[in-house]
């Protein structure tokens, strides 16, 4: 297994290169820090104010309080709405014109122009306080960058001002398109409510004063309802009747056959006599008078006087009992008569009643139904009013007050927050002898790694790194003339042409 090569460059020989070229990296270094420093004399102080600002919900439909934000989402949304904002052409256009051009600005009068306006747009920005995520909390810093403290401040304030006034806007627009989406929808939801109510008014003019009995079966839980209890007492009157009709058919028959034979008006049941007390009263006094004659007859004999008057008191009674029988036959005849009256009279009541029961069950499911879609239309046009009412009342409110407040006025701080002109030049002082050093080290030709001087416990095996060392050139190789005079190029040139002559000397 190969080992990786390792350079052998050593300390003491960059110091012996940089001794060596001291014009080359002196030169270098020259030149940056002459660099900086022209840019630290032409280049203006950079100043940054900070508005610090608050943000609250709309006081209108929030469940979790007036003002307040019911997710972190809902608040991220909101401030990234503003960022957009902030950094919006018309906002800056405005603040721009609002604060006026700068006194160095040669062109006041197309002031501003789309390049001002991009170039503030890179000095805006709308940041959460420290150490705090974006979006997590009402308060945020809008920052704006200028090379004057005092237009600082103002460009800060003038961004505010068109950003209150470009969110109230935006929430008014976004308002108005919602009321006039919520329109069409409060349009249609009625014109759908009027569709139903109408077919509902026929069916309910068709019904007259059975609406509410066809009402009280959709609203009863039991379906039970005037008419359908107004029913039931038809068919038992009706039940009734027939029942009177009856009694009074077979008492009429009995009374019938009983004129030719007053005995079998004996076997009458009484139920049937409740409704004639006189014919009740002979039957009794026939039994009575039986009785009595049965008794004397059982004491004496037939010619006996009392024996003969009970006889005859007997067949008075029974006289009597024929006659009323011939009475009560003609009344129980023309109460049949009233009864079968009766009876067609229920019968075609109770016709009426179930009638319109079946027709009010005919409608019953349709009206019902008409009833749940009026009921749900209904709904939907409270739904789509209340909305409408919502949106007008958030555009109301956009109007009126603004969802961003200020804490404070602008903060630009003491000091300028660009580096100072020092720290430029310092800098590019130090950034100029690393440039010269890494100038020297480019353009210094290597030496072959196989001429590399053995060093004592170390392996002899070469390496592929090489070692600046003007000792170690071979003979026919060219050494650097030091006091040769080139420039960076051909320097560059020169060490490339170098290494590659040198990379195909070796083996």
């Amino acid at each position: 297994m190969s080992r990786i090569p390792q350079s052998t460059f050593a300390p003491h020989e960059a110091a012996h290169l940089l001794a060596t070229y001291w014009r080359r990296w002196l030169a270098t270094a020259g030149l940056v820090a002459a660099a900086a420093g022209l840019y630290a004399f032409l280049s203006k102080p950079s100043w940054q104010a900070s508005q610090t600002l608050i943000l609250r919900n709309e006081a209108t439909n929030q469940d979790t309080g007036p003002g307040k934000f019911g997710r972190s989402e809902d608040l991220k949304s909101v401030q990234e709405t503003l960022l957009e904002l902030a950094k919006s052409q018309g906002v800056l256009a405005a603040a721009l014109r609002q604060v006026g051009p700068p006194a160095d600005c040669a062109l006041q009068e197309s002031w501003p122009s789309a390049r001002d306006i991009d170039a503030l747009r890179r000095l805006v920005t709308l940041v959460p306080p420290k150490g705090v995520e974006f979006g997590t909390a009402e308060v945020f810093h809008l920052e704006v960058r200028d090379s004057e403290r005092v237009r600082a401040g103002l460009l800060d304030r003038a961004i505010s001002d068109q950003l209150q006034v470009r969110f109230q806007d935006l929430r008014d627009a976004k308002a108005q398109s919602m009321i006039d989406e919520l329109s069409k929808t409060v349009n249609l939801a009625q014109s759908d409510l009027d569709a139903t109510t109408s077919r509902l008014a026929k069916i309910e003019r068709q019904l007259g004063s059975d609406l509410g009995e066809l009402r009280g079966m959709h609203d009863a839980a039991s379906g039970d309802s005037a008419l359908r209890r107004t029913a039931a007492e038809i068919d038992g009157d009706l039940r009734h009747a027939r029942a009177a009709e009856q009694a009074n058919r077979q008492l009429l028959g009995m009374l019938r056959q009983s004129l030719s034979d007053p005995g079998r008006l004996l076997a009458v049941p009484s139920r049937l006599l409740d409704a004639q007390p006189a014919l009740k009263r002979l039957k009794d006094g026939l039994v009575d008078a039986q009785l009595r004659t049965a008794r004397l007859k059982g004491r004496m004999s037939g010619e006996h006087p009392l024996v003969i008057a009970a006889e005859t008191a007997e067949q008075e009674i029974a006289r009597q009992l024929r006659d009323e029988l011939a009475v009560v036959a003609g009344s129980l005849e023309a109460e049949l008569r009233l009864d079968q009256r009766r009876i067609a009279l229920v019968e075609s009541q109770l016709g009426q009643a179930t009638g319109r029961l079946e027709h009010l069950a005919g409608l019953r499911a349709d009206y019902a139904n008409l009833l749940a879609e009026t009921s749900h239309r209904t709904k939907l046009v409270e739904r789509a009013e209340q909305n409408m009412a919502e949106a007008r009342a958030a555009r109301a409110s956009a109007k009126a007050a603004s969802l961003i407040s200020r804490i404070d006025g602008p903060d630009t701080g003491i000091r300028p927050v660009s580096p100072t002109p020092l720290t430029i030049v310092l800098a590019g002082i130090l950034g100029g002898l690393t440039a010269g050093f890494g100038v020297v080290m480019l353009t210094v030709a290597p030496r072959r790694p196989d001429e590399v001087p053995a060093i004592p416990g170390r392996s002899a095996e070469p390496l592929a790194l090489p070692v600046f060392s003007r000792a170690a050139l071979p003979a026919t190789f060219p050494r650097p003339t030091p006091n040769r005079k080139l420039s960076l190029r051909q320097a560059l040139e020169k060490a490339i042409a170098d290494r590659a002559q040198l990379t195909a000397m070796q083996p």
